[in-house]
């Protein structure tokens, strides 16, 4: 808590931003936040995390910082991707309440208040629901896709409409500094550690600048690192199919058993038993590659690195170091 005028106790609002390929966006986002937290009204925090922008995002960071000490920005070693950036904000942040958005301006800091005011509710996390996306059809249906499978395989019930933008108390960001795991996805881990959870429906914009950074690609190793670190459903689906397959050879072994000994029929046909061969061969292939996906994960945790590295931050300068 800060205090306001006539000593009044004002909360403070950090706000974390993720920044990768926004630029030109940075100056008017600083700005539309600082004027709507200042509204509700709140102390101000901003931190924004270049990660590994490609387009000199850091110096406009630093001047930012110039004009207004409000504002903090964290410069990663390199690109350690957006959940990765996210934590590392989160680390450094310091509010009663905390916000994490975009930096592209699709999620608009007008909406930051309607969370803050849906949290005095009772609620501990609120999330923003993106009624109409702005989004291109493409993106819009792998992210339905994402959730549906993730669903499936974790046995949980998410919202595709819902994404980073968030308002969260101070004991939740705590418990999320305390997660971690190389594979980072924001607001699953939220969703898992159960606290009372809102949502709110807000206007979501059309990207300002740029495109997207997640290609097919990316949203592939992305749904595969999420689904791996939340559950362990895919091996015991594996078992399972495993054991069908295995009943199956069983009983049609028996069948060709009996026709050979018992109603001299040969069993004819070698194409047949190749192709058997070749379908079970890859069959115990795709096994192996599942279970190797989580030996490699679990490779990935034992070696315990960080989870990001910082070159420098804003404040190095003013501490002088």
């Amino acid at each position: 808590m800060v205090r306001g005028e006539m000593g009044k106790s004002l909360p403070l609002i950090s706000t974390v931003v993720p920044v990768f390929g926004c630029k030109s966006c940075l100056k008017e986002l600083c700005r539309r936040v600082i004027t709507t937290i200042e509204s509700i009204p709140a102390d101000v925090e901003i931190i924004l995390v270049n990660d590994a922008s490609p387009d000199n995002a850091w110096a406009t960071i630093q001047e930012l910082h110039e004009q207004d000490k409000r504002i903090m920005g964290i410069d990663l070693a390199r690109n350690f991707g957006q959940h990765h950036a996210i934590t590392a904000g989160l680390d450094y942040s310091s509010g009663d309440w905390t916000v994490v958005m975009d930096c592209d301006l699709q999620d608009r800091p007008e909406e930051i208040k309607k969370l803050y005011e849906k949290a005095q509710e009772g609620y501990e996390v609120v999330f923003a629901k993106r009624v109409e996306r702005q989004d291109n059809w493409f993106k819009k249906k792998t992210s339905q896709l994402f959730y549906r499978v993730y669903d499936y395989f974790s046995g949980t019930a998410s919202d595709h409409t819902v994404a980073n933008f968030s308002i969260s108390q101070r004991k939740v960001i705590e418990a999320y500094r305390g997660m971690r795991e190389q594979n980072r996805f924001f607001p699953l881990f939220i969703q898992w550690m159960g606290y009372e959870t809102g949502n709110v429906p807000v206007k979501h914009d059309a990207r300002v600048e740029g495109n997207t950074g997640y290609n097919l690609k990316k949203l592939i190793t992305l749904a595969t690192d999420a689904i791996i670190s939340q559950s362990n459903k895919p091996l015991r689906l594996s078992i399972q199919f495993g054991f069908l397959l295995a009943l199956g050879s069983l009983v049609y072994g028996l069948y060709l058993f009996i026709r050979y000994f018992f109603l001299d029929q040969h069993v004819q046909g070698w194409t047949s038993v190749m192709v058997s061969i070749y379908f079970i061969g890859g069959l115990i292939f795709f096994n192996f590659g599942v279970l190797g996906l989580y030996i490699g994960k679990i490779f990935n945790e034992t070696k315990n690195r960080p989870l990001y590295l910082i070159r420098k931050t804003t404040e190095d300068k003013d501490e002088g170091r």
